[in-house]
Parts: C-alpha cells; structure tokens; sequence
C-alpha cells in the first residue's frame, strides 16, 4: 500500500505536469542608451496568489523588491534572461528584446501550455502565444513578470554604475536624460553604451 506522502507528491506532479499552465512575459531596458535588455517569464500558482501585483512601472522601488522576492519564493517557476548589449547592436532593440524573451520562456522549469507577452510582438515560440497590449497591467502573470524583470535590470544598472560611476547610472538607469547625455558628451561611451542608438553614435561622430 502506498503511503500517504508519496500520495502527495504523485498528486503534485500531476498538477504541476498537467496541461494549461500560462507564463507570462514582459521586458525591462527597451528604451535605454546602455546595458542588456532583460525579459522574464513567471508561472503563477493559482492556489497561492501574490497580493499587490501591478505594472512595475506604478510600483514604489521598495514595493518592487519586496514582490521580486515574493514572486522568486510562492510562483510554480519563473526565468529571467537578457539580450547584451551587442546583441542589441548586432539584430536592433526589438529583435534583441524578442530573442531575450524567447530565453526567458526556454528558461522555464515547467513547460507553460500557452505564453502572455506583454505589448503587441511575439517572441519565436514552440507552444501556443498571445501578444496583450498593456498586458502588465491586465494580466498578473505578465506584471509578475514585469516585476522581475525590472528589478534584475535595476541591479544591473547599480553593477554597472560601479564600475562607471562618471555616468549616473544608479539614478537614471541608462535613459536619455539630460545628465546622462551631459555625461555621454564628456566622457564619450564606455562599453556598455548601445552604439546602434542615434546618441550615442552622435556622441562617437563628435569625438575627435
């Protein structure tokens, strides 16, 4: 006779393994002038919902961290992936957006029946796909994911301003603003400036 644990967990295989599960996607780092641009992908656990997820663009910084932890410790799995920076450069933003979601997605512990993508492009996919306009703020899965995928690029941007603290990184994370084109101007690009984008290689055409 078979025990009553090895019962549990025969029964959450099944519900883990069973067909519907949905990841959602969403990208973070589209728009700035450096760094990668990170996507992640999340599985939610219906019976263990997380309270207060919202597009991350809305969310206090301190409301961002403590959901990053939520959503790492209570989803069935979620991925986290980038496109570098000369990946960026090589294919464009948007094909470098998509080929980091398409790893966010083959990140995945479990294989989702069907993929929600934040905006209105899909990523290459082998299982079913719907691109959701503004889906980080209808779906919980993709503003999970948004979440994620935000808070990892924020990091990154602290990495980054520690290794180039002349460019401000930790304050506007790599977009355009005006103290960040001030500081391009001065000091030119370092290497994790995206050369494709018209300022910087406006910047790299002054130089002399």
């Amino acid at each position: 006779m078979r025990s009553k644990k090895s019962l549990q967990v025969d029964l959450i295989g099944l519900y883990l393994d069973r067909p519907g599960l949905v990841a959602g996607v969403d990208e973070a780092g589209r728009g700035p002038l450096a760094g990668p641009v990170v996507a992640a992908a999340v599985i939610l656990d219906d019976l263990a919902p997380i309270k207060g997820l919202r597009d991350s663009k809305v969310l206090t910084e301190r409301a961002r961290e403590r959901l990053f932890d939520e959503i790492r410790a209570r989803a069935l799995c979620c991925s986290i992936a980038q496109a570098s920076v000369a990946e960026i450069d090589a294919l464009n933003i948007l094909q470098a957006t998509l080929l980091a979601m398409r790893r966010a997605v083959d990140g995945l512990r479990l294989r989702p029946h069907k993929v929600l993508v934040d905006g209105n492009r899909l990523p290459p996919l082998s299982m079913a796909a719907e691109a959701i306009v503004k889906g980080d703020s209808k779906v919980a899965a993709i503003s999970a994911a948004s979440i994620l995928a935000k808070v990892h690029r924020d990091r990154l941007c602290l990495e980054l301003h520690a290794q180039h603290p002349q460019y401000g990184f930790a304050t506007h994370k790599g977009y355009p603003t005006a103290a960040h084109l001030a500081a391009l101007r001065e000091h030119g690009a370092c290497v994790q400036h995206r050369r494709s984008f018209a300022p910087v290689r406006a910047v790299l055409a002054a130089a002399p």
